[in-house]
């Protein structure tokens, strides 16, 4: 696979031409799209010459299918107060995906029935065919309306989120803004934003409290449909965790609370020290303790976009043409304002093959690490973008996030490019290794929590409070003092957009920051061999499995333990070299 070039006009990647489609097909109704899954249906296949370009043409329309509602989520997250964007989403969701669904489920029947399967290699295609098993497993056309209810009540959490703004300074600011003041080194500032944020978010508790608890239900109801005890073994089945288990997820948990959170609590322990305080506060936990002005890494979008590029291309100009094309094909939304939904994220795009970045920047170095992990993202689709059978693009979140997470700690040797001060430079690199440290608690905690949620899923309100308020006791800190702000840490796994729009995925995170320190690590010793290999075992796609990938890129799928305690202590080494 060539990874050292992109073809482009005008900066602008060309379309992945389409051999059964039309190129210009709009779908307005299911009769747009209809007569293609019925030739698909009814076309004969009698050779393995057959059956290849039935899942060629079956992947175009997969593709096709898959970019659409792409650029309706996109559209409508960018602007969730055009009731417009939200009319074509829940059109599409409504009227299309029930539709395409069963005859895809059939396509796979068909797929795995015996005068068809006698084609194929199956040696070649096994990962592909046991994903297409599964799905055949847990599909009950019976659930097709819930999950369409499902999709449409996810969207009131973005929603939700999207119109919580504060007004300070007689400016109406979002949530994204109002966090960004908690670097200022005016204590009595940063109290004031808390407080307004504190005032804000608990207007919403309790609808965020009730939306999920429909969610919760809606869910157990799919899984009990498909015939599972509880949607957290139907999500397993679903997510296609073939290489690791329940168990796995619950040693695991335990082995973050042993190894990782004592020194997150020392870092705190630290910051109360340096900053001279009787008590930590929740506003003291993002301030430079030396009383130092916040570090500013770019001051426009166009500054962030194209200091990335020039930090991409010195690691390989292949990852800095990826941003670039980008750029030029308007696949970027990085800014935050009223009305755009929370977060960030990269979009694979399978038709168009550049994928689309989408985050709520305010310039800060929380939002270049977002950057240089979005990124990650988009090298990835890159990577993958022209195999021609859809589902080898469609990879699973553990390799999904081992991309990402890899460029962020990668990409910081660059770092330069973005602070021309020393101090500030060191001050970003020590900001990303904590980060890396304090995301595997809260990993291992919104996971273990959702254990529990779809475990006890008829549970109270007050229970569930209970429930999360006992693990912020074991994964959260003992050092910030909470008085008078109690609600907060109460709801604050409010924030975690998963939780609403994409249950049980979290836990990848933690598998896949293990895998990237390992493969920072690498990089370290050898920076040649560790792009090499990271390029090599993306460039797979969904052709092999997890582990095989994993090993591939020169690392362990492991998330044990010991190799939390291994990895641990190499961080911590760089964290002090810094």
């Amino acid at each position: 696979m060539e990874i050292n070039h992109i073809a482009t006009k005008n900066n602008i990647l060309p379309k992945i031409k389409r051999c059964f489609l039309p190129e210009k097909l709009n779908i307005d109704s299911w009769n747009t799209v209809e007569p293609y899954f019925k030739n698909l249906s009814e076309r004969k296949i009698n050779s393995w010459q057959d059956l290849e370009q039935w899942l060629y043409d079956k992947s175009e329309v997969e593709a096709f299918l898959e970019e659409d509602m792409a650029w309706r989520y996109i559209k409508m997250s960018c602007d969730t107060l055009n009731p417009d964007l939200k009319k074509s989403f829940s059109f599409f969701i409504s009227e299309i995906e029930p539709k395409s669904s069963i005859y895809l489920n059939n396509f796979d029947k068909r797929l795995l029935s015996p005068n068809v399967i006698k084609y194929i290699d199956r040696e070649k295609y096994f990962i592909y065919l046991r994903k297409v098993q599964k799905k055949i497993e847990i599909f009950r056309e019976e659930n097709l309306p819930i999950i369409t209810q499902l999709q449409s009540e996810q969207q009131k959490y973005r929603a939700t989120s999207a119109a919580m703004t504060i007004k300070f300074d007689s400016h109406e600011i979002t949530m994204q803004k109002a966090y960004d003041y908690f670097r200022s080194p005016d204590r009595s500032l940063r109290e004031k934003v808390y407080g307004l944020i504190k005032e804000r978010k608990s207007k919403d508790a309790q609808n965020l409290h009730n939306l999920f608890t429909d969610l919760v239900q809606l869910r157990h109801k799919v899984a009990k449909n498909a015939g599972f005890e509880n949607f957290r073994d139907y999500t397993f089945a679903s997510l296609g965790r073939f290489d690791y288990n329940v168990q796995d997820c619950y040693d695991h948990h335990q082995a973050v609370a042993s190894e990782i959170v004592p020194l997150t609590r020392s870092f705190d322990e630290i910051r109360k020290k340096n900053m001279g305080l009787d008590v930590l506060k929740p506003w003291d936990t993002e301030v430079d303790t030396s009383g130092r002005a916040p570090i500013v890494p770019f001051t426009t979008t166009e500054e962030l976009i194209d200091k990335t590029i020039e930090c991409f291309h010195r690691l390989n100009p292949f990852y800095g043409d990826c941003i670039r094309i980008m750029k030029a094909m308007g696949h970027l939304d990085l800014d935050s304002r009223k009305g755009k939904a929370p977060g960030g994220f990269n979009y694979p795009l399978y038709e168009s093959g550049a994928p689309f970045i989408y985050m709520n920047s305010v310039g800060s170095v929380r939002d270049l690490v977002t950057m240089m992990h979005e990124g990650g993202h988009a090298i990835h689709s890159f990577l993958i973008k022209d195999y021609k059978i859809t589902d080898f693009k469609m990879i699973s979140s553990e390799v999904a996030e081992l991309a990402s997470m890899s460029m962020e700690l990668i990409s910081m040797e660059h770092w330069d490019v973005f602070f021309e001060n020393k101090e500030d430079l060191q001050r970003a690199k020590r900001f990303l290794l904590e980060k890396v440290v304090r995301i595997l608690p809260w990993v291992a905690q919104v996971d273990k929590f959702q254990h529990w949620v779809y475990m006890y899923p008829n549970h109270t309100v007050e229970e569930r409070n209970k429930k999360w308020t006992e693990l912020n006791a074991e994964f959260g800190s003992e050092i910030i003092d909470w008085t008078g702000n109690e609600i907060m840490p109460q709801i604050s796994w409010q924030k975690q957009l998963h939780i609403f729009e994409l249950p049980f995925y979290y836990i990848e995170y933690n598998v896949a920051q293990l895998g990237a320190m390992a493969m920072w690590r690498n990089y370290k010793k050898d920076p040649e061999k560790a792009l090499r290999n990271y390029e090599y075992a993306l460039s797979l796609g969904n052709t092999v499995s997890m582990k095989e990938l994993y090993k591939a890129a020169g690392i362990e799928f492991n998330f044990s333990k010991d190799y939390v305690n291994e990895l641990i202590e190499f961080v911590k080494e760089e964290y002090y070299k810094v």
